[in-house]
């Protein structure tokens, strides 16, 4: 594999430019392979060439993945030849050779001349790098814990448990500014070594994902299966952690109130972790996509919509009761999880408010995406990797859920229940399925329409686009001129007609949002009943529905956080 780019005259044919790059065509660095050499034309070189970069990147994470996740699945099912500390040590080598890339590639390749002549400006939104900092701030203090847990028990444990958590910081500090910074680069120079680095860096977090989701799997387990012992032998089960001490009869903790601090923020803090690396793989999978693009003067110019609490009122109203209520709600299973097993009023409590709330968002998106069917507003179909992504992301996601929840169905269906919680649980599981379908369809459906532009914004666009024009790419002011009036006028025409169709909309997706958030809160934070209400795991048997929840539990959290999004970009280009 060669991953030498050269840089080349360009050919008649490509006019390619950026909207916030230099129009010479001089400064483009078109792509070579060894394979391609031969193509008389520069444009299918580079083509082919892309493509080949894109295949062997892709092959180097398929293979690193594969690896990792032998080394995991060995970890699990024979504990004696492959241990913990095994998988640790291979990941930090992992997260070493991405560090080294990381530091080259914001210290060498970006600095390149012509490095990054265009920007993707639909990569990278602030709510997603906003979630890059959060997740990452959280996974920082998780590791900070389990340091210190470590610390204390150092009398009886390994270096490589304080070592593995201070490489784990430097990489999460690190991935997050690079993140921050350069999410949205359509990188121009060494292709090839890019698209390797990036494939790395997200088999690593593909690998730190499934570590994290294979901990919390057991740790789970071990906790339900301490709370059982408790319910039949009337006993307090002993003081540990089922990872941050291996041998409680030999790793006792010199002070318990300490100990227990860091115990309790671990657990709490342990499902940012999953989402940080799940967000981490969403942002450098587009940026991945975009080595090597180059934006076409063709694409819509980007506008920069904000965000403001202007025209809405329901939608806020009853997202904020959403949101008390669940809290309420939660707060009583919390206490009644933590004290004892849940009673069976808590699970009619936690299902019946899930019973009222899921069909509320259902019609609202149906509503919405009847409303996107009469706005007749027409589709972006310009190409562009974030958008095909968030689409990807959305239906693979919401599988989690759904298959969860047809699991609830089969499980509830074929042991005939006839009391209130099992029906409950039974319309729980078809309603979450409704919902995840209407708001998908909703989100995919929004996020394909061109954008609103007020008359205001038109002016303002306008006269961005006429400097914008004058200093780099030299477009005739006719045609530019022709172009912003022709869609300026079909935009004023639908400011003056469908004003009611665009506050619903927004009273729609600001209601979604506040629902999504109140359904992501509950989850991540400690509310968990498919571990305790006792149906499935008495049909499927222990092992195989911990398998089952404790892979579709994280995808879901994910979906609900990746879901506000797409709703809020909705809300704003309404």
């Amino acid at each position: 594999m060669s991953g030498n780019d050269s840089k080349q005259k360009p050919c008649h044919h490509c006019n390619s430019r950026s909207a916030s790059a230099p129009s010479d065509n001089s400064k483009i660095h078109y792509e070579k392979f060894w394979l391609y050499r031969h193509c008389s034309s520069l444009q299918q070189r580079d083509r082919q060439a892309q493509r080949a970069g894109q295949l062997f990147s892709g092959l180097l994470a398929m293979n690193v993945v594969f690896l990792g996740s032998a080394f995991i699945s060995s970890m699990i099912f024979n504990n004696k030849a492959i241990t913990l500390a095994d998988v640790w040590i291979l990941l930090s080598i992992l997260k070493v050779l991405c560090l080294c890339w990381i530091i080259y590639y914001l210290l060498g390749t970006t600095r390149q001349p012509h490095a990054v002549l265009y920007r993707d400006y639909h990569a990278g939104s602030i709510w997603i790098r906003g979630s890059v900092l959060l997740f990452g701030s959280f996974s920082i203090l998780l590791n900070v814990f389990q340091i210190g847990y470590s610390v204390i028990h150092i009398h009886c444990k390994s270096s490589l448990e304080i070592v593995f958590p201070s490489i784990e910081i430097l990489f999460i500090c690190t991935q997050a500014f690079f993140l921050w910074h350069h999410s949205k680069d359509c990188i121009q120079v060494q292709h090839n070594f890019t698209r390797c680095g990036l494939m790395l860096t997200i088999a690593t977090n593909l690998l730190l994902w499934l570590l994290a989701v294979t901990n919390d799997t057991i740790h789970k387990e071990v906790d339900s299966q301490l709370r059982e012992v408790e319910q039949r032998f009337a006993g307090k089960a002993p003081f540990s952690h089922p990872y941050l001490c291996n041998d409680t009869t030999l790793c006792t903790c010199p002070n318990t109130t300490i100990c227990e601090i860091f115990q309790k923020g671990y657990i709490l803090l342990y499902p940012f972790n999953t989402e940080y690396c799940l967000v981490c793989c969403s942002v450098l999978y587009v940026m991945w996509k975009n080595v090597g693009r180059r934006i076409s003067h063709h694409h819509v110019p980007h506008i920069k919509h904000r965000f403001k609490l202007q025209g809405v009122v329901f939608g806020p109203l009853l997202g904020t009761t959403a949101i008390i209520v669940g809290i309420c709600v939660f707060m009583v299973y919390q206490i009644q999880a933590t004290g004892s097993a849940p009673s069976r009023q808590v699970f009619v409590l936690y299902y019946s408010y899930y019973v009222v709330l899921l069909p509320l968002m259902s019609v609202g998106a149906v509503i919405g995406t009847i409303i996107h069917a009469l706005e007749k507003r027409e589709l972006d179909t310009l190409k562009n990797p974030t958008r095909s992504l968030d689409a990807i992301l959305l239906m693979g996601a919401a599988l989690g859920q759904i298959g969860m929840s047809y699991f609830s169905i089969v499980a509830i269906v074929a042991s005939h229940p006839r009391d209130l919680v099992n029906s409950l649980i039974l319309s729980y599981a078809v309603l979450l399925i409704f919902q995840n379908i209407t708001q998908n369809v909703f989100i995919i459906d929004g996020l394909h329409r061109q954008p609103f532009i007020s008359p205001s914004k038109e002016e303002e666009m306008k006269d961005e686009q006429n400097h914008e024009a004058y200093n780099q790419r030299r477009v005739s002011m006719l045609e530019l001129g022709q172009e912003i009036r022709k869609v300026s006028l079909s935009y004023i025409h639908s400011y003056s007609h469908l004003s009611w169709k665009r506050r619903a909309l927004r009273e729609i997706s600001f209601f979604l949002v506040l629902c999504n958030i109140i359904l992501w809160v509950m989850p991540t934070f400690g509310a968990h009943p498919a571990f305790e209400n006792g149906l499935e795991k008495s049909f499927y048997g222990y092992s195989t529905w911990f398998v089952i929840v404790n892979f579709g539990l994280p995808l879901s959290v994910f979906y609900r956080m990746h879901s506000l999004g797409g709703l809020l970009e909705i809300y704003v280009t309404a």
